[in-house]
């Protein structure tokens, strides 16, 4: 039970993060960010946020530092959204699984594409000496 009220807040902490990342803050340093998930401690007293940011290194240690500085606001917000005695403290954290998974999907094309052509070369080499053998 404990765990599907987590769950839910979670989720919503979510939410309202990303409705204020949306249409709420106004800093010039965030750029396209994202939130990926939320973690909130067992005792609801701190929420672990992980956010994807679009752009090269200088554009994420941007944006990170443009959401250090909107934390508290941030907090309030959340504090408005959600019902619990007290609001959790926000720390936000670069989650780079996006851009690992993306990286991922290339090596696996990638080593696709070289097994197909490789089995191709096999496929002819098999071909020559089936059609080798019988002409001769």
């Amino acid at each position: 039970m404990a765990t599907h009220r987590r769950e839910r807040l979670e989720e919503l902490v979510k939410r309202v993060v990303a409705d204020a990342l949306l249409s709420e803050i106004k800093d010039p340093r965030i750029g396209f960010v994202s939130v990926v998930r939320v973690k909130l401690a067992k005792d609801y007293s701190v929420a672990d946020i992980f956010v994807s940011v679009l752009g090269d290194d200088m554009q994420k240690k941007k944006s990170m530092a443009g959401l250090e500085s909107a934390c508290n606001y941030i907090q309030f917000l959340v504090g408005k959204g959600i019902q619990l005695r007290s609001t959790p403290r926000l720390i936000f954290h670069l989650d780079t699984s996006v851009e690992e998974g993306v990286r991922l999907v290339g090596v696996i094309e990638k080593l696709d594409a070289e097994g197909g052509s490789r089995r191709a070369a096999e496929a002819t080499d098999t071909d020559d000496e089936k059609g080798g053998g019988n002409g001769g």
